[in-house]
């Protein structure tokens, strides 16, 4: 029985093609700046998101963290969502290694953080408040992509209390497709901006940080004090070089069979979902039946050889990714199909 793996995008194979890239890349050591493969990476993403540096970093939570820590000193506020990637799954790094104030307000079900709540966090200027630096947003946020016309709102309000904007953009290239605009657009209201090849883009390792030369300059000493700084680092660039010329654009199929998998799920009796909030490659469902509860229905699927992962304010998590197809999605609704018959089978027994 073949294992179906939807636990996430990072659970991808390099493709062929940047299994050959690997092979053939030109390599030197970039703590010199003498990588050529990846220097010329660098310079290619900045001219994408229309900034004007960007550096290569090994993960997304590294790139998170040199972020806050480029933009707020210690003792400084750094404002996000109670259920971002930065407050729940990266240590509260940026608190335990910079002292950053990091004041969480409610993640509404669509990823935004409510202007509102934002203003109620920005800190007055007083001696006995920290300071607040920065706001940090999420696209995409579970799935969810956030509007360019929301990024402008927010954008405003920071600029009229003087903050700066840093984009958690792990998978911004799937908010691209979703929304159909280019990821300068997405970039453009950002002082910083992080974002994954080795989710949805498939590369195995690396992310980016992105933003004004002096901010890059900045970010390349505080990798090098978290011991991020790598030598022949075009072994991995190289792939990253594949992601940007083949993987972006095949996004959308993988926004189409997590569409063809909530919907085949909501055809299931037992199972409660909402095919109308699946957005791109996440599909977050529940069981709807009383004889299985949500951590049983995670370990049934597992013995039927289908990986999934659960988030606890959100349900059972599937994601689409490059190695999945459309065989596979039916294989899986097959199974569950068949899950709950055999359950249901016996309980009559």
């Amino acid at each position: 029985m073949k294992v179906i793996d939807l636990r996430s995008d990072t659970v991808t194979l390099p493709s062929p093609e940047m299994r050959q890239a690997i092979f053939n890349a030109e390599l030197g050591d970039d703590v010199y700046d003498e990588d050529p493969t990846v220097n010329s990476l660098q310079e290619r993403v900045a001219e994408v998101l229309e900034k004007e540096a960007s550096l290569f970093v090994s993960s997304g939570t590294m790139g998170n963290l040199i972020s806050l820590l480029v933009h707020c000193g210690r003792g400084d506020q750094a404002i996000i969502g109670d259920a971002s990637h930065i407050n729940l799954w990266e240590q509260n790094g940026a608190s335990s290694l910079g002292g950053i104030s990091l004041r969480t307000i409610p993640n509404l079900s669509d990823g935004t953080l409510s202007p509102a709540s934002i203003l109620s966090a920005i800190n007055p200027d007083n001696i006995h408040c920290a300071k607040t630096r920065l706001i940090c947003l999420e696209n995409t946020w579970n799935g969810h992509p956030l509007s360019l016309n929301y990024i402008h709102e927010i954008r405003e309000l920071a600029d009229k209390h003087h903050l700066g904007m840093h984009l958690d953009g792990a998978r911004m290239f799937n908010a691209c497709i979703a929304l159909n605009v280019t990821p300068r657009d997405l970039a453009r209201d950002f002082e910083s901006v992080q974002f994954c090849f080795s989710k949805g883009l498939s590369a195995p390792v690396g992310s980016m940080v992105c933003g004004s030369s002096d901010f890059v300059n900045k970010a390349k000493r505080m990798r090098k004090v978290l011991g991020g700084a790598m030598r022949q680092i075009g072994i991995i660039a190289a792939a990253c070089h594949v992601s940007l010329d083949k993987m972006i654009d095949r996004l959308h199929e993988d926004h189409e069979s997590a569409k063809r998998l909530a919907e085949g799920l909501a055809r299931i009796p037992q199972i409660k979902v909402d095919p109308f909030q699946t957005k791109t490659n996440m599909v977050f469902f529940d069981s709807g039946s009383d004889q299985l509860s949500r951590t049983q229905l995670v370990q049934q699927l597992q013995k039927s050889g289908i990986l999934v992962g659960i988030e606890q304010r959100l349900g059972i998590r599937a994601v689409t990714h490059y190695g999945i197809s459309n065989n596979d999605i039916d294989d899986t609704l097959e199974r569950v199909q068949k899950l709950f018959a055999l359950s249901h089978h016996e309980v009559e027994v």
